[in-house]
């Protein structure tokens, strides 16, 4: 693959071919894993929609797939080297082609979803017709990337799992990150009175989503015995501390667990609490993201009700796709980071 700086956002490499972020090995290093240069655009398959990306985001999913960890989800990934030869999944842009019984999309269409086979670092990507949705009327191209897998993921936390009624009492754990800052306002928009944990300057951005109250984590006690449900998304405080602040009957959910561990990057803590569920009075667990085209509606509902807004922290260029992942892992975005095409 020729390496190069890339081409102009809106601008096509040429026929049949297109920009595209490539890492042909694992590692936890953007910056000596990623290069964009010139590949093959795919072509759609049955039930496929070929998107020409405006815009995609970054979430710790990306960096998943870079570094193939935990080492058991390298039997997804590729045992020794990456399947996903771009780890972008989330996209936003406009239908340039589809394929055979497509039946909800068609070309020129503004869209917004989660690619088939990953590789939305690209000019190009395709993605199955029931995860793609048309894009919030009222959401820019870089907004509607950072919605998928992010705010998917706290809608099912918050609504599934959670089970977030009207007038319960809700904290949300690393409420100033990508899933955090979906969580607090999906929370509010169900009627929680909703406290979000983050740090000190993020604290500001969580108010503005509509937070009743702020927590800062390195320096606030959680107060014990208070909430109807916990969010974790920051994922390193013990099981026994969120016990006690949760209500008798409280329901916790892990969605994150990020330790860098190589084997298991915090899922014992997550397995812990779904073993110990059954024998105590409160709800503990976890979940893995179903990535559902319904739930990608129900977020487009939200979003054009005015209940849900992307937080968009800062915007990069394809070809500084390392430097947005580098930005994301070094834990310095408040709510989500996007690249453009």
């Amino acid at each position: 693959m020729e390496t190069t700086r890339g081409t102009p956002a809106g601008q096509s490499s040429g026929p049949g071919t297109m920009n595209a972020v490539r890492q042909e090995r694992y590692g936890i290093a953007p910056e000596h894993l990623l290069e964009v240069g010139r590949t093959d655009r795919p072509a759609p398959r049955d039930g496929e929609v070929l998107v020409r990306v405006r815009a995609a985001s970054v979430d710790r999913g990306t960096w998943h797939l870079m570094a193939g960890r935990p080492y058991p989800a390298r039997l997804v990934f590729g045992l020794r080297r990456p399947s996903f030869r771009n780890p972008g999944r989330n996209l936003a842009g406009v239908v340039e082609a589809v394929g055979a019984g497509v039946t909800e999309h068609r070309p020129g269409d503004e869209v917004y979803g989660i690619a088939s086979a990953n590789g939305t670092f690209a000019e190009y990507a395709a993605a199955k017709q029931d995860k793609l949705d048309r894009k919030p009327a009222n959401l820019s191209f870089e907004q509607a990337a950072a919605v998928p897998v992010s705010a998917g993921t706290a809608l099912e936390a918050v609504r599934d799992h959670a089970e977030v009624r009207p007038g319960d009492r809700v904290l949300v754990i690393g409420a100033s990150g990508g899933v955090g800052t979906f969580a607090v306002q999906i929370a509010k928009a169900l009627g929680a009175e909703v406290t979000g944990l983050a740090g000190g300057a993020k604290l500001d951005a969580v108010r503005r989503l509509g937070a009743d109250a702020v927590l800062d984590y390195r320096r606030d006690e959680i107060p014990q015995g208070r909430f109807d449900a916990i969010i974790d998304i920051a994922g390193r405080r013990p099981l026994a501390q969120l016990r006690r602040a949760l209500t008798p009957h409280g329901r916790l959910v892990i969605v994150g667990g990020e330790t860098g561990g190589r084997l298991f990057d915090g899922l014992g803590r997550q397995v812990r609490a779904a073993l110990l569920s059954p024998f105590v009075g409160q709800t503990l667990g976890f979940f893995v993201n179903r990535e559902s085209g319904a739930d990608l509606r129900a977020l487009t509902a939200l979003i054009e009700a005015g209940s849900v807004t992307p937080l968009v922290d800062r915007v990069f260029p394809l070809a500084d796709t390392a430097a947005a992942i580098r930005y994301v892992i070094d834990g310095k975005a408040t709510g989500k980071v996007v690249v453009t095409v």
